[in-house]
């Protein structure tokens, strides 16, 4: 889809969400109050702001009853969206640009996660024998799914090192737990994950960070710039249909980004399930203190990030390197800046 009908889908969007009174918080009624999400792991530290906005009961105080629903991965997320199974996903900004190469178009319409969040590390035996990127040679690397964010690092950064992407072994680990077992049970040399897992390794000694995206700086020695991580994304169809719905979506989420901006990493977690700690309480407030930065402060992805994205991506992915992708249909701060008048 071309850059105009998207742009003409989301000023139809600003237009029709208006606010039902002068001054009101609240946009026009939703034209559909049933909205599933799909995303690839909800206590992935990055993919946060889509939990506290859920708990604080922002969805529903702007008209929607919304379903979280978890999958294997983000790449299985992106899949739902397009099968139709799900109405919007909680993924990574990549998406949008790797299934345009492909003749889909998708529409980032509120960043989550500014940075990553993704730490590439070494089990021990692998630490041992590390010299540099081009030691990843041969590497069983553990990855949430192949074609994840997390591959998309490692491939990334082996590319810098002259090796391609086959050149190591990908395996899926999916989630947290599954992936710290996999570190220990010794079935991985490498890992390419996000927190709470990468942490809980760490304080162990079970493995080694060597690229880590949890930070400004650390996004640009990996990246060589801005790299946004986790959005909402929907298809330009859900967008032409339910404009008032789509900017509900952003409305709450936006005001989920500003609470977590001003609240403790204490407020968070007592915020989350219990579930969420992983069984270790002090352990998860000290996480969410490290990563605070990672997460958007008002929902903007900026042109920059998007055009490192795609900078990147077009190293070793050939479908996207042969494509002519049009940025301006992989996202739009619109909806954003209208919700941002409204909180």
């Amino acid at each position: 889809m071309a850059f105009k009908t998207v742009a003409a889908l989301v000023a139809m969007v600003c237009a029709t969400a208006m606010p039902t009174t002068p001054g009101s918080a609240q946009t026009a009624a939703p034209e559909k109050t049933d909205v599933s999400i799909a995303v690839g792991g909800r206590t992935f530290m990055i993919y946060l702001p889509l939990s506290v906005t859920e708990q604080l009961g922002y969805f529903k105080d702007a008209g929607l009853n919304v379903e979280i629903q978890e999958v294997n991965s983000g790449t299985k997320s992106a899949q739902a969206l397009v099968g139709g199974s799900v109405d919007a996903t909680a993924g990574a900004f990549d998406h949008t640009i790797q299934l345009q190469a492909k003749g889909q178009t998708i529409t980032a319409v509120v960043l989550m996660g500014r940075y990553p969040g993704i730490v590439l590390g070494l089990g021990k035996a692998a630490a041992a024998r590390y010299q540099g990127p081009q030691d990843l040679r041969g590497m069983k690397i553990g990855v949430t799914a192949p074609g994840s964010q997390t591959n998309v690092m490692v491939n990334y950064i082996m590319a810098n090192a002259g090796l391609k992407p086959g050149d190591a072994s990908f395996i899926g680990v999916g989630g947290p737990a599954s992936a710290i077992a996999a570190v220990k049970g010794g079935q991985i040399d490498a890992l390419s994950h996000a927190d709470p897992a990468i942490t809980q390794l760490e304080l162990t000694g079970e493995l080694k960070p060597i690229f880590d995206t949890r930070s400004t700086a650390g996004t640009a020695a990996v990246f060589g710039g801005e790299y946004p991580s986790s959005v909402l994304y929907l298809l330009p169809s859900f967008i032409a249909k339910y404009p008032n719905t789509t900017q509900a979506l952003v409305t709450a989420i936006v005001r989920g980004l500003h609470w977590m901006e001003r609240a403790s990493p204490e407020e968070i977690a007592k915020l989350m399930p219990a579930e969420y700690a992983m069984g270790n309480h002090d352990l998860y407030v000290a996480i969410i203190a490290k990563s605070k930065a990672m997460f958007s402060p008002d929902g903007r992805l900026s042109r920059e990030g998007a055009q490192n994205a795609l900078k990147v991506l077009s190293t070793f992915d050939p479908a996207v390197a042969g494509a002519k992708i049009d940025l301006d249909a992989t996202y739009t701060n619109s909806l954003v800046e209208k919700a941002s008048a409204l909180h």
